[in-house]
């Protein structure tokens, strides 16, 4: 596998996904401040020319969620992904698909000032989608109980980049959770790597 990677982008998630399943994967640079994501190679492969891209074999996969869904299903059903027959599928489904669909966009919402009917927007109000983060975690430590699963890293990363740039509330359950999720071996592997491509490409200037 490659991951089209830019340590300032979502890719810097999926290295975490790849780190838990640990999986033979490259990492390939994307320098998006010079606009080689808009290259006629890498639009062949994303037309967005967003990151994170991620190429195994002959499937290509983009979009946060997505990628880990099809990382967890295929290297570790059953494990980082419920089994298809399992009744907490549901559940990791929803919540895999939470931040990208309902924080993010409630987040921006509300930095932004945007005029919008909570009834028509798919992500409600801020107040409802901040209670929903916090019955998600509940008890935890995991969205699932004790299990971690491919949706802990999805909901977690987003939930984390929220708070550090102060764009949620910095609830004790949330910031409780996000400090669970650090200390995991995976997690901490692919923070140095990201690092260490920040160092290798001068971006820490």
């Amino acid at each position: 596998m490659t991951l089209f990677h830019h340590p300032f982008s979502r890719a810097a998630t999926v290295l975490w996904m790849l780190e838990e399943l640990d999986v033979p994967y490259t990492v390939e640079h994307v320098d998006i401040m010079t606009g080689a994501n808009k290259s006629p190679e890498f639009l062949a492969l994303n037309t967005m020319g967003k990151l994170p891209t991620l190429v195994d074999g002959e499937t290509i996969v983009t979009e946060t969620a997505a990628i880990g869904m099809y990382l967890a299903d295929r290297y570790s059903s059953g494990t980082l992904a419920p089994a298809l027959d399992d009744p907490a599928r549901g559940t990791y489904l929803r919540w895999i698909c939470y931040g990208p669909s309902v924080i993010e966009p409630c987040a921006y919402a509300r930095a932004s000032q945007w005029d919008y009917k909570p009834a028509s927007a798919g992500w409600g109000t801020w107040e409802s989608m901040h209670e929903t983060v916090e019955a998600a975690i509940g008890d935890g430590p995991y969205l699932l109980g004790d299990r971690f699963t491919m949706a802990d890293v999805c909901f977690g990363a987003t939930v984390r980049f929220m708070m550090q740039f102060n764009m949620i509330e910095k609830r004790p359950a949330f910031e409780a959770y996000v400090a669970r999720l650090n200390e995991r071996p995976a997690n901490r592997k692919a923070e140095a790597i990201n690092h260490a491509s920040i160092e290798a490409h001068g971006l820490g200037k």
